[in-house]
């Protein structure tokens, strides 16, 4: 077993700046840890989209109309629209989180992380419970539609259909959300093509004109409109869905929240448009009593369409609707107990990954525990009063943003912020506990009894082998003493993986990096303020202004990164590119620092605010070489600027050496660096030329007798040596 390098570096050292060291000694622990299998990183944009919502149109759009109208009226498509807003603190809330932590299982992982493994049993378990029961009645509802020309019943073709898509499943996300677009594009394209032909039909006055049959505009008062709200506010349950397999979502920071928003406004558009169409060419009682108010509509106005194919079409965006549902419900719930099993909540079978990249075992444990819902439940009204319970994790995620900003965790750094903190929050919670009193006392004992068996579980279960602890106890001072310094190391490697990308900064801000020798004098923050101030103007054309707010002494907090070298860093909006300045200071120098007797290094990072985190990784980069054996002989035997930066390489990933040692150089010696070849990563960093120190631009002419420091990935590197 691996020991935890944090301990040993905390009783080695003694440090207290959490942020300034683990890093290091962690980015050796994770790469012992990411030999174990994990998730495929492949879901796109249109992804994101096409889950969040395809889990939206089934019931909401489908059966659920007939019975909000019944309440309210002409005014049910109102209700729909501010259903769509009401939502948005939870969508932004769950943004934030997905952006920070985008990792398998999404509520539970939030819950579990801001305020401990108690409450992320309650939220993992409680939302497979809550997503099984409500994908499987999306199953069934197709039984509805299909019944309009097939005689089949229900809850056989329901059973079929989970197994279908649960085999789809193991085959792989990509698999899946292929399915998932063609699903969703279809159900898009015929839900527009209704509204549209609808608008045509009643034109555009008779479109926002009440109609008369349904009485007044709040048929039975606000109080009516308002249960009316609580009632279609479900229907947008589904947007939140795709946080459950963040982990598998390139580029989460932009592609989530993007991704949710478009379909949110979808989702509203579709749901506001389609209930107007609907007052219009039905009368009261047909859709009251209607269990296809879609295909009943569609009878009205496209019955001009040959061989009733507006409805079959419309039959055919129903299916697509209800299998969406059904098939990324199966996907995100499932991810569910595989992310709670790698935290030993569950048995840690069902954290295995199959050969197809999926977690299949927990795949196979949700399609079973569907066809057992099927079998055993009135599916309908399970699924209805797991909706309340669903809106009990709404604010809980509200919650959780709170606690992980409060806890003030440098290592919290979502890729999206939700605006108005904490008003939205606040608004959020009140909404969700506002809704689930308006649902009635089954749905609020429902919420209970899940609940307590959840907590029961942990308790009995879980709670033994569990040490974990929430990011809650960061908030307050006064139990500083219980926090626990393991989230934040986890929250470092989040921050390593989504910055994955930009593997080869390091590099490159070391061959950048100005390093500056002192032998002599004495120095303060205020000394080392200008020093800096002028160097990154002369060697990276860096504004005054901006010198000025990044080197000033209060932005200046030097802190332990080495048993003898600190590093201050900082991000700036209009810092383009990462830039280190490195200070070296001879025995006879005179540091007037605080806390920094015995340094001989101070360093000083500015980096860009995109991407999030990439400070803490470049930060953990050089902590990883200065924290390695040998290092400290090493940099103070260095003599030159050219030695220090080689110091400072990652051996793996950096090559030093003439021209007349690389083949493929030596071929294209005399050709400027803009027409080298080279392997795929690979890049010529510095040119060392009659012992002057080059930058190797575009414009620079490669010679035989240069001598270079090369960067690349280890097998770039390889395949050019």
């Amino acid at each position: 077993m691996i020991a935890n390098p944090y301990s040993v570096c905390l009783k080695e050292n003694g440090y207290r700046e959490l942020d300034a060291i683990c890093t290091g000694y962690d980015l050796k622990y994770m790469g012992s840890m990411k030999k174990t299998k994990s998730l495929k990183r492949n879901l796109t944009l249109f992804d994101v989209y096409a889950m969040s919502t395809g889990a939206m149109f089934s019931s909401g759009l489908f059966l659920l109309p007939g019975i909000a109208a019944s309440y309210t009226g002409n005014s049910v498509w109102l209700a729909y629209l501010l259903a769509g807003f009401l939502i948005l603190p939870a969508m932004y809330c769950m943004a934030e989180l997905s952006t920070a932590m985008p990792k398998a299982g999404g509520t539970y992982y939030f819950l579990d992380r801001a305020m401990g493994p108690l409450m992320g049993t309650v939220g993992g378990l409680g939302s497979w419970v809550a997503v099984v029961f409500k994908s499987s009645f999306a199953l069934v509802g197709m039984g509805a539609y299909l019944g309009i020309y097939l005689d089949l019943p229900f809850t056989i073709t329901a059973i079929l259909l989970t197994l279908a898509f649960g085999f789809i499943n193991v085959f792989g996300a990509k698999e899946t959300t292929l399915l998932q677009r063609i699903l969703v594009t279809t159900l898009v394209v015929i839900l527009i093509a209704f509204v549209i032909f609808g608008l045509k039909t009643t034109g555009v006055q008779g479109f926002l004109k009440p109609n008369v049959a349904y009485g007044d505009f709040f048929k039975t008062g606000l109080i009516g409109f308002v249960s009316t709200i609580g009632l279609v506010f479900v229907s947008y349950a589904g947007l939140t869905k795709v946080a459950s397999v963040a982990e598998e979502v390139q580029n989460p920071d932009r592609n989530i929240p993007l991704g949710m928003t478009l379909s949110l406004i979808t989702a509203t558009v579709i749901y506001t448009f389609g209930a107007m169409v609907l007052i219009q060419v039905l009368e009261p009682n047909a859709l009251y009593e209607s269990l296809t108010p879609i295909a009943d509509a569609g009878r009205v106005f496209l019955d001009w369409a040959p061989y009733d194919l507006g409805v079959i079409l419309i039959v055919v965006a129903a299916i697509a609707a209800f299998a969406s549902t059904g098939n990324a419900g199966i996907m995100s719930a499932s991810r569910y107990p595989y992310a709670m099993a790698k935290d030993k909540l569950v048995p840690n079978r069902l954290s295995q990954i199959g050969k197809f990249g999926t977690p299949t075992l927990s795949i196979m444990v949700t399609v079973l525990a569907m066809v057992i819902v099927l079998l055993l439940f009135d599916v309908a009204s399970v699924a209805k009063l797991a909706s309340a319970f669903q809106l009990l994790l709404f604010g809980l995620v509200c919650v959780a943003v709170i606690v992980m900003r409060e806890s003030k965790i440098p290592t919290y750094k979502p890729g999206y912020k939700a605006p108005f903190y904490p008003y939205l929050q606040i608004v959020g919670i009140l909404i969700s506990f506002w809704l689930i009193i308006e649902m009635g006392i089954l749905a609020i004992a429902f919420t209970g009894m899940v609940v307590i068996g959840c907590v029961l579980w942990f308790q009995f279960y879980a709670s033994p082998g569990v040490e974990r602890r929430g990011a809650i106890y960061h908030v307050h001072q006064r139990l500083g003493q219980r926090r626990y310094e393991g989230l934040e190391r986890e929250l470092m490697t989040i921050i390593h993986d989504r910055t994955e990308d930009e593997n080869l900064s390091y590099e490159t801000l070391i061959a950048r990096s100005v390093m500056m020798d002192f032998r002599e004098g004495n120095f303060d923050l205020l000394k080392m303020s200008e020093i800096l101030k002028r160097k990154s103007n002369e060697n990276f054309g860096l504004e005054a202004d901006i010198a000025d707010d990044v080197f000033s002494q209060k932005a200046m907090r030097p802190q332990p990164i080495g048993e003898h070298v600190h590093i201050s860093y900082k991000t700036h909006v209009d810092v383009h590119q990462p830039e280190l300045f490195v200070l070296r200071f001879g025995p006879d120098v005179i540091l007037e620092i605080p806390d920094a007797e015995e340094v001989h290094t101070l360093m000083f990072l500015v980096v860009p605010k995109k991407p999030v985190g990439l400070d803490l990784r470049l930060a953990g980069h050089l902590a990883e070489v200065i924290q390695s054996d040998q290092f400290e002989e090493r940099w103070l035997e260095s003599e030159s600027e050219r030695d220090m930066n080689e110091v400072l390489m990652r051996d793996d990933h950096f090559l030093h050496g003439h021209v007349k040692q690389f083949p493929a150089l030596l071929k294209q010696a005399g050709k400027k660096i803009s027409e080298i070849t080279l392997p795929a990563s690979c890049l010529i960093a510095m040119i060392e030329r009659d012992g002057e120190l080059l930058m190797a631009t575009p414009e620079v002419f490669l010679y035989e007798t240069d001598e270079v420091a090369i960067i690349g990935e280890p097998t770039d590197l390889d395949n050019l040596k």
